[in-house]
């Protein structure tokens, strides 16, 4: 089995998360389905205080955001790193406006893709 990649605790400890096993009970999966989504970079999880976690803004009622999976896809193509995505994920940016997971939580994901596809270049 291979490792789950995780990152650095980078965001700001105001950022709530959630234990792994709590993510498996709000999406009604098993754990080995969110350990594979995290494995398939389709969620990021990063180590607080030594327990994985994964950002509670990742989920909205009992699903993961709309295009948070192809967006992490995009920055991972594009070559970042676990604690990179994080970071350019949860950074306001003045031309969003706002940071790209709430935009993405608000349904605006097709402008948070192409900037992240634009970060390739």
């Amino acid at each position: 089995m291979s490792s789950i990649p995780a990152a650095a605790d980078v965001l700001d400890p105001e950022v709530e998360v959630l234990p792994l096993p709590d993510v498996a009970a709000r999406l009604d999966q098993p754990i080995t389905r969110v350990h594979q989504a995290l494995r398939d970079y389709h969620l990021l999880a990063l180590r607080r205080k030594g327990v994985l976690m994964v950002p509670a803004d990742f989920l909205v009622d009992a699903e993961v955001v709309k295009g948070l999976p192809g967006t992490i896809t995009l920055l991972h193509d594009a070559g970042f790193k676990p604690d990179e995505m994080l970071r350019w994920l949860f950074t306001a940016d003045e031309s969003l406006p706002g940071r790209p997971i709430d935009a993405l939580r608000d349904n605006r994901g097709r402008e948070v893709k192409r900037r992240a596809q634009a970060l390739a270049f």
